[in-house]
């Protein structure tokens, strides 16, 4: 299964919902564990409570600390549901996305978000420990990030960067130097195997950055191309790496075939 924080239409109201005893996790962070079913999201939210400390350090070692105190996570017992509580296009193609993470409101100019919430389809249940610590941990970067986040940012390097803080390295497919072209946002827009691969690309695309440029770099890079106010991909891309995209193309294609 797959993850997307929908960029655009803000959320429907949702119904109400549980409040529950919080669980404290890192520095003082709480998290709010709501579950909407039976024994089936009880046990979810068990095993994500076991993973939300990780979780919360990963993010704040890329991300840094300055990010709300409060973590929402609810666990949907429908696909019904689901959409429901992250406010989705009912319309839309979900029933490969495990997680989103969602706000009912961003104020940009005085970086809060509002309503903010991770809500975790009813297939997430049936994930791995391995894959269902790398959903909580690329929905909690997005969570973290909201603030800082344009809605009109390019989709594929918010979600690659979201997996490169998530997703442990791992060897490239034999088959990743076909495409040498940069992620874009529409190979993310279709259902089954072009967004899986549409998301391996973007995440590549961040661990090259930062292999090649640093980490420090991808960071600047989110913040110049998907910041609020943001400018276009070429001049983030001078911004950031300090260099031009003829050069980062040519060096993209190199790494993938590294």
């Amino acid at each position: 299964m797959l993850t997307a924080t929908p960029p655009t239409a803000p959320p429907s109201p949702r119904t109400a919902v549980p409040a529950p005893t919080p669980l404290v996790v890192g520095d003082g962070r709480t998290v709010r564990l709501i579950s909407l079913g039976g024994t089936r999201t009880d046990d979810l939210l068990t095993r994500i409570a076991g993973d939300i400390g990780a979780a919360v350090g990963a993010v704040e070692k890329f991300w840094g600390t300055d990010w709300d105190r409060e973590i929402v996570v609810i666990a949907t017992d429908s696909q019904a549901q689901f959409i429901a509580q992250a406010g989705l296009d009912p319309n839309g193609q979900w029933n490969d996305i495990a997680a989103v993470s969602v706000a009912d409101h961003v104020d940009f100019e005085h970086r809060h978000a509002s309503g903010q919430r991770m809500v975790f389809a009813p297939g997430a249940a049936d994930m791995s420990e391995g894959a269902l610590r790398i959903v909580l941990t690329h929905e909690l970067f997005h969570f973290a990030a909201r603030a800082d986040t344009a809605l009109d940012a390019p989709r594929w390097l918010l979600e690659g960067t979201a997996d490169f803080v998530a997703r442990p390295p791992e060897p490239l497919p034999p088959d990743a130097a076909a495409n040498t072209a940069l992620p874009a946002d529409a190979d993310l827009d279709v259902a089954g195997p072009q967004r899986e691969r549409g998301y391996d690309r973007a995440w590549w695309f961040a661990r090259f950055v930062a292999d090649t440029y640093g980490v420090d770099a991808l960071r600047r890079l989110y913040a110049e191309a998907c910041g609020p106010g943001h400018s276009d991909f070429a001049t983030a891309v001078q911004r950031a790496l300090h260099t031009d995209m003829t050069a980062l193309r040519a060096r993209w294609a190199q790494w993938l075939t590294r």
